[in-house]
């Protein structure tokens, strides 16, 4: 998610304004003269009374002066003239298309689909198929062909013959000739529709009806069905794969296998992901990944890996991926999401697929219903006289005299189309490849098609008229969208780019930017008194880590950890019992574990340099620049508030 997008969403959860309406509002304070009432100043309040953490942003007068400060803010963007970007209107005209689309939806035929995209996805079906190539537009005649030999291919099918074989011999699919037509396994929304259909309402072992898709006609055999995998929850340990250039190409294959023996030998699993994983989100927590489903990942022969362990605590031998080595180790397993959880994932996944020409066809008959439209049946038959047969070979052209058609030939309600707009609708499908005959039918065909446009257009264009909800929505992400453009020129392009500003900030409130103790140490863990006695006396020897670790660990047993690097007071891979002092420590003993460790440098508590927490600060910076720069706005604008009807409203509220 990008920056601007997580920005005004957070925006608009606290400026939305809600699908209420008041019949009744008063002015509750003007900016330079422009009203802002009551009604929205309520339903903000009351739509985030649950949603904000900061009590005092409860109290309604300090609510009232963050209201206040963000109708400022957008006041400044449109003095300036923001609203005005080409940037801006593209990104506002695309919102409004992304948000329009939930009004061009048919609930009960979305919520048909949801269900039976829901119970398909219970199951992965196996199939092998058999294709004959045949273009959506092709020619009766090149139609009739595909099908006869589709026809005789499945006679064959039905009375026995080996599939695979037919599908070999056959099957106009590339990917045949080495696969026999088997697709491996799959799931619903994975294949297009109709293919679909034809694979979950065919029996195991059967062969499906011969089956239309836009690629050609098809037929299928089920070969097996199993319930789909679900989630799981894991935990791993990684070693990141050597780079091209280091010398010792072996080292993490070497190290995963000396983690893994550890493991095997009673070491706890956590202890050592904390100590030795180097995948930094997870091993701090142990190794613990968020859940995941097949198809999720980047690796699936990690998420094979991760699916194949059946028990809780259960361990992998070591995997390889393309990351690098890992051990993963079984958390739980989660069964299918429900319906309700899935149902927004499962309108976008119709939205995409061929399911949504059912929603297209509802939405056409109801819009034909809605709006009346009239056709002008003289100016239809001159305007249909101008096309020809041309059309089929794309090479129809426009008349010269375009404009001498610019009479109305169809009324959508009070919204007047001329006879121009539909010629150049119908110069654009030729393209399209339609081979309707006569052309006077095809004529017809691409009024019914330009009809259904024209309704969805006029439809689109009356939103904010018809639908309140989405005017406020459209109204809130505009200002949103200002406030966002006005912040990044005002505000955190300054805090990036003021270094005077920055280094001035940095010098006031260093000393909340402080690192711990910190210590470039190497530290030598074992389960084993005798065996970290060997290590300490090999390290005061000052023999090298890795060769402690070749002396100690023998055959297939892995006596001998270490661990090098620098570390900061607090880190899960730094003993808690740990010295602060150069030199070898003594041993001693955390939990199962014995400890050796050599500090080669100390790195004591100071203050981080400006580079070292310039991220944070640049942050900082920010919220202290726009608490400045709203009170300048103050002083900028005239803001009047009327008390009195403040007072009225907060009773409202607070009765």
């Amino acid at each position: 998610m990008s920056i601007q997008k997580l920005f005004l969403g957070l925006l608009l959860t606290v400026t939305y304004t809600g699908l209420a309406q008041s019949n009744t509002k008063e002015v509750l304070f003007t900016i330079n003269e422009k009203p802002y009432f009551t009604d929205e100043f309520s339903r903000v309040y009351k739509k985030n009374l649950d949603l904000v953490k900061d009590e005092s942003q409860k109290d309604l007068n300090q609510y009232l002066d963050l209201f206040i400060g963000y109708k400022l803010k957008v006041s400044k963007a449109y003095k300036l003239g923001l609203q005005d970007s080409p940037q801006y209107q593209n990104e506002l005209k695309s919102y409004r298309t992304q948000l329009s689309k939930n009004y061009f939806n048919d609930t009960k035929i979305t919520q048909e689909l949801v269900e039976e995209g829901y119970n398909r996805l219970q199951k992965e079906i196996r199939a092998s198929h058999i294709l004959i190539l045949a273009d959506e537009n092709a020619s009766p005649e090149d139609t009739l062909k595909a099908y006869k030999k589709i026809q005789d291919i499945s006679k064959k099918a039905l009375a026995g013959e080996d599939f695979s074989s037919l599908a070999s011999q056959y099957s106009e699919d590339p990917s045949a000739k080495d696969n026999k037509g088997d697709l491996g396994f799959f799931t619903a929304f994975r294949m297009v529709y109709a293919f679909e259909n034809a694979a979950y309402n065919t029996q195991k072992g059967s062969v499906s009806k011969i089956i239309r898709t836009r690629f050609g006609y098809h037929i299928l055999k089920v070969n097996d069905v199993r319930d789909n995998r679900g989630e799981v929850t894991v935990a791993h340990i990684m070693i990141l794969n050597p780079k091209p250039e280091d010398a010792d190409q072996d080292k993490a294959k070497n190290t995963i296998d000396d983690i893994y023996s550890k493991i095997q030998q009673g070491e706890k699993f956590e202890d050592l992901a904390k100590q030795f994983s180097e995948d930094k989100s997870s091993s701090s927590k142990g190794g613990v990944l968020n859940k995941f489903a097949s198809g999720q990942l980047s690796s699936e022969a990690f998420e094979n890996a991760a699916f194949s362990l059946t028990k809780p605590d259960e361990i992998s031998k070591p995997i390889s991926s393309q990351f690098g080595w890992h051990i993963i180790k079984l958390i739980q397993k989660h069964p299918i999401k429900t319906i309700d959880e899935m149902k927004n994932e499962l309108e976008t996944k119709i939205g995409k697929d061929d399911r949504s020409k059912k929603i297209v066809a509802s939405l056409n008959e109801k819009l034909r219903k809605k709006y009346t439209s009239k056709k002008d049946t003289k100016q239809f038959a001159l305007l249909s006289k101008l096309v020809t047969n041309d059309f089929y070979e794309s090479k129809w052209t426009l008349p010269e005299n375009l404009k001498d058609y610019t009479a109305p030939f169809l009324t959508i309600a009070t919204k007047k189309i001329d006879g121009k707009t539909f010629l150049e609708f119908i110069d654009k499908q030729q393209k399209s490849g339609l081979t309707t005959k006569p052309i006077s039918k095809l004529v017809d065909a691409l009024y019914d098609k330009f009809l259904d446009e024209q309704l969805k257009a006029y439809y689109d264009d009356n939103l904010e008229t018809e639908f309140v909800e989405f005017a406020n929505v459209m109204e809130e992400y505009r200002d949103g969208l200002l406030l966002f453009d006005l912040m990044e020129k005002e505000i955190w392009e300054k805090a990036k780019t003021d270094t005077v500003g920055l280094q001035k900030f940095y010098n006031d409130h260093k000393m909340e930017h402080l690192w711990k103790n910190r210590v470039e140490a190497t530290i030598l863990s074992s389960t084993k008194m005798d065996m970290i006695k060997k290590a300490l006396a090999l390290l005061k020897k000052k023999t090298e880590p890795q060769k402690i670790k070749e002396k100690l660990n023998v055959d297939t047993i892995i006596n001998v950890m270490a661990n090098t690097g620098v570390f900061e007071e607090g880190s899960d891979a730094l003993p808690k019992a740990t010295k602060y002092e150069v030199g070898i420590s003594d041993i001693f003993k955390e939990g199962e574990y014995y400890f050796v460790l050599k500090v080669d440098k100390l790195l004591p508590a100071g203050v981080k340099t400006l580079e070292e927490c310039k991220g944070k600060i640049i942050n900082d910076y920010q919220q202290y620049l726009e608490k400045g720069w709203v009170d300048d706005l103050k002083q900028e604008f005239t803001v009047k508030i009327n008390k009195d009807v403040f007072e009225k409203v907060k009773k409202q509220l607070n009765p």
